[in-house]
């Protein structure tokens, strides 16, 4: 069966009605019937070329032309050697054909030419001979399923390992094994919460800062922060929700939505929040590698922000942020099912304004984080007296 292959004019439909937040990645590549990974690519591959729709036109011209010299040479070459190759071809053809020999007779065994070239010269698609594995709506709903209830487990109850995580499973319906219920939860970055002996390798360990904040009193708003990533469910597929909050007021500073868990998004939510609140002297995460980037640490020391990092399996040193992440996804995410990715970067928004301004914190004697952060600035304050 020969390779589905798809205009610019369709993959720039389809990355647009990404790009349009209408609906959530995975629904729009379940309604076009294509893998949910190759519109994310398509969408990568957009946003990486689109500055080149402002370039210099004399620019761009000299580039199709070198491009079309080298295609051209490239061209000749081929044509040098089409003659004997169409004759070895028509030639292996005869001898098939004359033969009678089966297709599933082609095999590498014992056979100085291989599967690929066997084929090529026999004029058929390899692909015919395999049986197609591509991932169908059925398939792709049911892990959606496993990973929503995965993470909700893990939520209600983060010290469950693999073993207990997938018989939560299992007794729910779910014919799932430890070693799945791993792979997703390393898919969706989530592990269990217990002490664990230290495996690092040595150039993981280059990565790693130290944990700043171990007994540290924190008093003042923009002395401590914390970032994280979190899986967020929809009803049709699953996004990535990165956010940032103030250890001293408890107010979430920054967020950002995104369809994978890459750096580029966490970027985007530290330059968010430090344009609107300004700088934070010390900035605390976990050991993820989005946070052990270069892009990351580079953007940090631009910022003369000193970047902190959790001890190895040490869930705790950043609990203000993963008790945030609980808050919101037991009294937000798994009440609704959300259809958009718009929809569900209102609701978060909305979410987020109610918890800064409306909402009682024990911690804080029951003000609100904004009110708290905001009488840090007051006249009177004794954070702007010292």
């Amino acid at each position: 069966m020969a390779r589905t292959q798809y205009s610019p004019q369709f993959k720039t439909k389809l990355v647009l009605e990404v790009l349009g937040d209408e609906k959530e990645l995975g629904t729009i590549a379940y309604e076009n019937n294509i893998n949910p990974n190759m519109l994310r690519s398509w969408k990568r591959e957009f946003l990486d070329h689109a500055s080149e729709v402002f370039e210099n036109p004399g620019k761009a011209e000299k580039q199709a032309r070198r491009k079309e010299e080298s295609l051209k040479k490239e061209t000749d070459q081929m044509l040098k050697t089409i003659g004997q190759l169409t004759l070895e071809r028509d030639f292996l053809q005869d001898c098939f054909r004359q033969c009678g020999l089966p297709v599933p007779g082609l095999s590498t065994e014992n056979k100085p030419l291989s599967l690929r070239r066997q084929c090529e010269l026999l004029g058929i698609s390899r692909s015919t001979l395999y049986e197609r594995k591509g991932a169908d709506a059925e398939s792709v709903r049911l892990k959606e399923e496993i990973l929503s209830r995965i993470d909700y487990w893990h939520t209600m109850m983060p010290y469950m390992g693999t073993r207990k995580l997938a018989a939560k499973l299992r007794a729910e319906g779910h014919a799932v094994g430890r070693k799945l219920v791993r792979t997703y939860m390393q898919e969706i970055g989530i592990h269990a919460v217990y002490p664990k002996p230290d495996f690092s390798k040595c150039n993981f360990k280059e990565a790693i800062v130290p944990y700043l904040l171990r007994n540290k009193v924190v008093c003042f708003p923009n002395q401590v922060w914390s970032i994280d990533i979190s899986y967020i469910k929809m009803q049709r597929g699953h996004m990535y929700l990165t956010a940032i909050i103030n250890w001293f007021s408890r107010k979430i500073m920054g967020r950002e939505l995104s369809d994978v868990r890459e750096t580029a998004p966490v970027l985007e939510a530290v330059q968010s929040a430090v344009e609107r609140f300004g700088i934070p002297a010390i900035l605390n995460s976990d050991q993820g590698s989005q946070f052990t980037r270069m892009e990351y640490k580079t953007l940090l020391r631009s910022l003369s922000i000193r970047q902190s990092m959790d001890g190895k399996s040490r869930w705790a040193d950043n609990i203000m942020i993963e008790r945030w992440f609980r808050s919101l996804k037991t009294e937000m995410v798994y009440i609704n099912e959300f259809r958009s990715p718009k929809e569900l970067r209102q609701a978060i928004r909305q979410y987020i304004c109610d918890y800064n301004t409306l909402r009682p914190h024990e911690a804080l004697d029951y003000d609100t984080p904004e009110d708290v952060f905001l009488s840090c600035f007051a006249p009177d304050a004794g954070y702007l007296s010292e």
